[in-house]
């Protein structure tokens, strides 16, 4: 019910920057995918009432909607998702139905369409009795999503179009990924027991590899040769953020292991402490991070975000070097509790289930840097913004990161 107001108060907010609308030449202009077609409700379209069936009015709301996208991509789309249906009102059988659609937004493997349902008689005005917003890809011949063509939108009112389709991407993995999760029934984070450390840090360290060595990662945006991708599994969003240093990979590893150091180029470290020394590759860290100013409207941490609380974590880091030629250097920290460290008042204690960074070496002396995330509920919001393409913090980070390695590459 104020679905429009989170979407004024997301654009709004000065962290989020205005989507970038400048394309290049092979962009298609959104005027060129408008389609408008009229349908007469006849008896067999409506109830006793002579009310027009809903069902009906989406089905052509659909047909409209496919054709737009088609007239992008050149191409057979498939619907994924119907956002914000919304019946405004009804219409009877005599009616004429205008149907509009419209790509509104283009993202790399999905686009947006803006559809709205309008009735009027021969004689009177139009009633807008019908809008919703579909999301559809394309699908090669190996059934994954083809990168669509960028989208030019139309000044002032596409502009506008253009922005809220990228808050409502937002808001889409912040309702499926957060909101609608289950807290609180099974804890992330494992209890630290120092008789059974080994296994602890070998899970650690396994559950990382497992995650980089999935096949199936998506590239989600790219600036300036820093990408980042997502993965989508069941009720789990994980992201990858991955770019080329010119420092070696021992040297970055042993920079990035030092997790007390990331405060000074990494935003979202305000204070990293070194806790417990487990031993010369295991350590627990406690890791304070800035609350997330507007958070996932809903979300069981909005609240302490909206306050401004701080968020905490308990972190094992476990530290592993290349076992063989062409194997990784791995960083690896998940979420442990420890009796000694119990949540504390005006922190919102937050969990990691697996993140870390996997360094490769590479050509010419340089390393491949990638940093992996099985992002919870309380991470998520500081990258949702970046997934939807309101902002690219990712980008700023890594290349302080970048910068805080070649500094200290000798």
């Amino acid at each position: 019910m104020v679905h429009d107001d989170i979407i004024k108060d997301l654009l709004s907010n000065e962290w989020v920057q205005q989507v970038d609308s400048s394309v290049g030449p092979s962009a298609v202009a959104a005027e060129r995918t408008r389609v408008e077609s009229v349908e007469l409700v006849l008896p067999p379209h409506a109830n006793h009432q002579v009310n027009t069936f809903g069902g009906q009015i989406m089905a052509w709301m659909v047909n409209v909607a496919t054709i737009a996208a088609s007239r992008l991509s050149q191409a057979h789309p498939t619907l994924r998702a119907i956002d914000m249906f919304t019946f405004r009102g009804p219409s009877q059988v005599g009616d004429r139905l205008l149907l509009k659609a419209i790509v509104n937004n283009a993202f790399r493997n999905s686009m947006e369409v803006g559809v709205r349902a309008e009735a009027y008689h021969e004689e009177g005005p139009n009633r807008h009795i019908n809008s919703a917003f579909m999301t559809f890809e394309v699908l090669d011949d190996g059934g994954k999503p083809r990168t669509l063509p960028r989208i030019r939108p139309e000044p002032l009112e596409g502009q506008r179009r253009f922005q809220e389709a990228t808050a409502r991407k937002k808001i889409r993995l912040d309702r499926k990924y957060i909101i609608s999760r289950t807290q609180g029934e099974v804890p992330l984070s494992v209890p630290w027991d120092p008789t059974n450390q080994v296994y602890l840090s070998f899970n650690n360290v396994s559950a990382l590899k497992m995650l980089a060595a999935r096949s199936s990662w998506r590239l989600s945006c790219e600036k300036d040769q820093v990408q980042l991708y997502t993965l989508e599994q069941k009720s789990m969003l994980s992201f990858k953020i991955e770019c080329e240093v010119d420092v070696p990979a021992h040297r970055a590893f042993d920079l990035l292991a030092e997790l007390s150091n990331r405060p000074s180029w990494d935003s979202h470290y305000k204070k990293c402490e070194l806790i417990q020394l487990v031993d010369n590759d295991d350590f627990i860290y406690r890791v304070v991070t800035p609350s997330v100013r507007h958070g996932a409207m809903g979300s069981p941490t909005a609240a302490n975000q909206a306050k401004g609380i701080l968020q905490d974590f308990i972190l094992l880091a476990s530290k592993r070097k290349p076992c063989g030629s062409g194997d990784p250097y791995v960083i690896a920290l998940r979420s442990v509790s420890l009796p000694t460290h119990p949540p504390t008042e005006g922190y919102n204690r937050g969990e990691v289930l697996c993140a870390g960074f996997t360094i490769l070496e590479t050509k010419d002396n340089k390393s491949l840097i990638s940093y992996f995330n099985q992002a919870s509920p309380e991470v998520l919001p500081y990258i949702s913004t970046d997934i939807a393409g309101l902002s690219s913090s990712f980008y700023h980070t890594f290349c302080s990161c970048s910068q805080y390695l070649t500094r200290n590459r000798l």
